[in-house]
């Protein structure tokens, strides 16, 4: 049976192939982009089934209208997905005021915006789910990417207990979290002007490897959007979804690490809770 699906970002990366691939099974697609007409060639070859509009998710007013002009013009949508994204590589001190305003307003505020449009309306058919697109990045770091990260570590935390919020309503969420992948993606990061004095620190190794392309991208962007698929077809609903070698083990190295950090406190933690009064 084909399914409705409501998919923000879908000029390039995750979000077109996404929409290829459902478009390609029989499913009808609101796919949303910034420039309409990179849809085009989508739009002349599947006709009714794709349904466009221009959006800029950092705009809220403009973000619930499509989100219901699109509920409106296609009645239930099964799956949201949020995959809108942009980002900014570089260190802590070298990115500008702009740059940081423009990563939290997207993946951050502008993911938050549409599930807020989206929830009245799902609630409203009493079923369907969204699809947080994420990163490895949600639960580890790596240098350069302190911004980015600050905007998805935050989207995990909402998104987790938004889930608890909704699961009543017969509504669930699932964050996704890919690896490193060829989608352009890394050629689409907005940059700044290097410091000298980050040249010989992390922040500066991780710069020389993405330069030189000694980056691993260990993951297939096809297979990638394949298990996002898979997943919803078998009616499974986890939290997380990691994709990738390197998600799972750089997640799991950090989840690790934690812990045994966690653990080490355990004295101190409890030293401070309140004696027996009585």
């Amino acid at each position: 049976m084909s399914s409705t699906w409501f998919i923000t970002g879908t000029s390039s990366g995750f979000g077109r192939l996404l929409t290829e691939d459902l478009l390609a099974r029989g499913d009808r697609v609101a796919a949303t982009v910034r420039r309409p007409e990179t849809l085009d060639d989508l739009r002349a070859r599947y006709g009714e089934r794709l349904w466009s509009a221009r959006l800029d998710v950092t705009d809220s007013e403009q973000v619930r209208r499509v989100v219901t002009d699109a509920f409106a013009a296609l009645g239930t949508i099964d799956v949201v997905v949020n995959n809108a994204g942009y980002g900014v590589f570089a260190s802590v001190e070298e990115a500008t005021d702009a740059q940081i305003k423009r990563v939290i307003d997207t993946n951050l505020l502008g993911s938050i915006h549409v599930i807020r449009a989206a929830l009245p309306h799902l609630r409203a058919q009493g079923q369907g789910r969204i699809m947080q697109v994420s990163t490895a990045g949600g639960q580890t770091t790596y240098p350069n990417f302190s911004y980015y990260h600050a905007s998805k570590w935050g989207i995990e935390g909402f998104c987790e207990t938004v889930a608890r919020e909704i699961a009543p309503f017969g509504i669930s969420l699932t964050i996704v979290e890919p690896g490193a992948t060829s989608t352009g993606f890394a050629s689409a990061l907005d940059t700044a002007p290097v410091m000298p004095e980050y040249e010989n620190t992390p922040a500066g190794e991780v710069r020389r490897a993405i330069a030189s392309g000694a980056f691993p991208l260990p993951n297939d962007p096809h297979k990638i959007t394949q298990a996002m698929i898979e997943l919803v077809d078998s009616a499974a609903t986890p939290l997380r979804l990691p994709l990738g070698s390197d998600t799972y083990d750089d997640i799991r190295a950090s989840l690790v690490a934690r812990l045994a950090e966690h653990d080490a406190h355990r004295g101190t933690a409890l030293a401070v809770v309140n004696g027996d009064s009585g």
